[in-house]
C-alpha cells in the first residue's frame, strides 16, 4: 500500500463536530512518532489554532486541533498546504457514505492500487463536485488479525485462556494497542484516502470489524473472558482515538450517551439530521442494543427536514429464520451462525427488531426518513411503508472489500423475493438498484447523497457498471 505519511505520520483528518449560524466546528487529527516535537499551527481565517496532545499509545503521538469555519472561509492552512473544505450545508450538497474499507485476512498485504481503486473514485468525485461530509457506516478497518501472535489471543476466538494473571493481560492490551495503531495508521495513510480525509469532515459509527468479527454475537464466555474484554477495550480506547479524533473525556459532547456505555450519535445541519446508533458496544447474542442505546435514541429530536439514520447492519432485510434453522442443522454450517446473529433479522433479534422499526417510525414523523447501511458487501435498496410511514434504505457495502460470488447475490436475491413483514401492515420490498435488474449488486461500491433545490436524491457508484440512475429519496 502506498503510504501517504509514512514512519509513523498522518493527518490532518477532519472530523465533523457541529453546524450553527454558519459557523462550522471540527477538529483535525494529527499523527507524529513519539518524541517528535509538536506540530504547528493551524490557520483557519485570521485564526491561528495550537494542537492539543490527546493521548501517546505504541510509540505515537497524537495530537487535535479544535477549530472552526465561518461562511466565509473556504478551507485551512496547516504546515505550509491549504486544504479547501466545503462547508455550505444550507442550500445544495453533498454527502459520501462508505463502509466495509478492508477484508478479514491479508488486508495490509494487498496491492495498494487494487485495494483503494473505489476510493480514488471517491476522490475524483470530491474533485468534480466538493462533498460537505463523509459518513462511514461501520468497519473502517478490519482488525481481525489483530489479536494473532500473542499466546493469550492467538487462537481467538475458538480458545480463550481462563489463568491469564493480571500482568498478563496487561501486556496483552498493550500488544493490542501496538497493532491496532498499525492498521490505522496504514489504513488511514494510503494516499487514496488520506487526500479526502484531509478536506471532507467524516461522521463514523463502528461495525464488528472494527473489533473482531462477530464482536458481541460471538458466546458470551468469549466476549466476556479477561481475553475479550482486553481487546474491546484496546479496540474502543483505538476507536474513539481514530475514527473521532476523541478520548473518554469528550465522550458527553459527542455522543448521546455521557457515560459512554453506547457510543451512538446524532448531529443536525440546516434541513438535515443525522443519527446513528451503537449497534455494537452492548450487543450481546441475546440483544443488539442496551439500555443506554435505548434512552440516547429515543431522546433524538430531528429537524425539520430530511432524516438519515445510520444503521451498522442493514435494518430493513430479508427472512433469515429458515437460513438459520438451516444452518443448524447441518454440523459444518454451525459456525456461520454469529455472522446470522448480527442481522436484526435473526430470529434471537426479532423482537427488538420490531422495536427499533417503531422507533424508526416515529422519527418518520419529523419528515422524510433514510435508513443507511453497510456490513453485506453488495449493493442494495429496500422499501417500507406508503405514504407518511414511507422508508428507504440504501445499502452501500464495500468501498475496498472485494464482492462475493454472483451467484451469493443472486440467492440472497431470491431469499428476499419470499418477503417480510415484521409488521402488521408494513411489508418490506428488497429492490433492485436504479438501472440494475437483480435485488443484489457483487460489485466494491460507495454511495453518493445529494441534496439540490431541497429535494435529495442518491447514487450508487459501482465498480463494474459505473454510477446509477438518481434515486429520489425525498418522500
Amino acid at each position: 500500500m502506498t503510504i501517504a505519511n509514512p514512519e509513523g505520520s498522518l493527518g490532518p483528518a477532519l472530523y465533523f463536530r457541529s453546524h450553527a449560524d454558519g459557523i462550522t466546528r471540527l477538529a483535525a487529527l494529527v499523527i507524529r512518532p513519539h518524541g517528535m516535537e509538536a506540530p504547528g499551527g493551524l490557520r483557519a481565517g485570521n485564526t491561528v489554532f495550537e494542537a492539543t496532545l490527546l493521548a501517546e499509545p505504541a510509540g505515537i503521538s497524537v495530537w487535535r486541533y479544535d477549530f472552526q469555519l465561518g461562511p466565509d472561509d473556504d478551507g485551512y492552512e496547516f504546515e505550509g498546504r491549504f486544504h479547501p473544505v466545503n462547508t455550505d450545508v444550507t442550500g445544495d450538497m453533498r454527502i459520501a457514505f462508505v463502509s466495509c474499507n478492508g477484508e478479514e485476512e491479508g488486508d495490509l498485504e494487498r496491492d495498494g492500487a487494487e485495494r483503494n481503486a473505489m476510493w480514488a473514485r471517491l476522490a475524483a468525485q470530491h474533485e468534480a463536485a466538493p462533498f460537505a461530509l463523509m459518513l462511514q457506516g461501520g468497519d473502517q478497518i478490519y482488525a481481525d488479525e489483530v489479536t494473532r501472535g500473542h499466546p493469550l489471543s492467538d487462537d481467538w476466538p475458538d480458545r480463550v485462556p481462563r489463568d491469564a494473571s493480571a500482568s498478563e493481560i496487561e501486556e496483552l492490551r498493550h500488544y493490542l494497542r501496538e497493532r491496532f495503531v498499525r492498521r490505522y495508521l496504514e489504513v488511514m495513510g494510503a494516499a487514496e484516502y488520506a487526500g479526502l480525509a484531509a478536506s471532507v469532515p467524516s461522521l463514523s459509527v463502528w461495525d464488528d470489524h472494527d473489533i473482531c468479527d462477530g464482536w458481541g454475537s460471538l458466546k458470551d464466555n468469549r466476549t466476556n473472558s479477561a481475553v475479550g474484554r482486553a481487546l474491546f477495550q484496546s479496540a474502543r480506547e483505538m476507536y474513539l482515538l481514530f475514527q473521532h479524533a476523541a478520548t473518554e473525556a469528550d465522550i458527553p459532547d459527542l455522543f448521546m450517551d455521557q457515560q459512554g456505555a453506547s457510543l451512538g450519535w446524532w448531529r443536525s445541519l440546516p434541513g438535515l439530521t443525522i443519527i446513528a446508533p451503537d449497534l455494537r458496544s452492548e450487543r450481546t447474542r441475546h440483544r443488539v442494543m442496551g439500555e443506554a442505546g435505548w434512552h440516547g435514541l429515543r431522546q433524538v429530536r430531528p429537524v425539520e427536514g430530511q432524516v438519515m439514520l445510520v444503521s451498522s447492519v442493514p435494518l430493513l432485510g430479508p427472512r433469515l429464520s429458515l437460513v438459520e434453522m438451516l444452518m443448524m442443522a447441518i454440523p459444518r454450517m454451525q459456525h456461520y451462525e454469529d455472522d446470522l446473529r448480527d442481522q436484526w433479522q435473526s430470529r434471537a433479534h426479532r423482537a427488538e427488531w420490531r422495536e427499533m422499526l417503531r422507533e424508526v417510525l416515529k422519527l418518520r414523523q419529523a419528515g422524510p426518513l433514510t435508513v443507511i447501511s453497510g456490513e453485506i458487501h453488495l449493493a442494495t435498496r429496500a422499501e417500507m411503508g406508503v405514504g407518511e410511514e414511507h422508508i428507504h434504505q440504501l445499502v452501500a457495502s464495500g468501498i475496498s472489500h472485494r464482492a462475493p460470488p454472483k451467484g451469493y447475490a443472486k440467492g440472497l436475491g431470491w431469499l428476499a423475493g419470499l418477503g417480510e413483514g415484521p409488521l402488521p401492515d408494513r411489508q418490506i420490498r428488497i429492490l433492485p438498484l436504479p438501472g440494475q435488474r437483480q435485488r443484489y449488486v457483487a460489485e466494491r461500491n460507495f454511495l453518493v447523497l445529494e441534496r439540490q433545490g431541497g429535494a435529495w436524491q442518491a447514487v450508487w457508484h459501482l465498480e463494474e457498471s459505473g454510477p446509477t440512475p438518481p434515486l429520489p429519496i425525498s418522500d
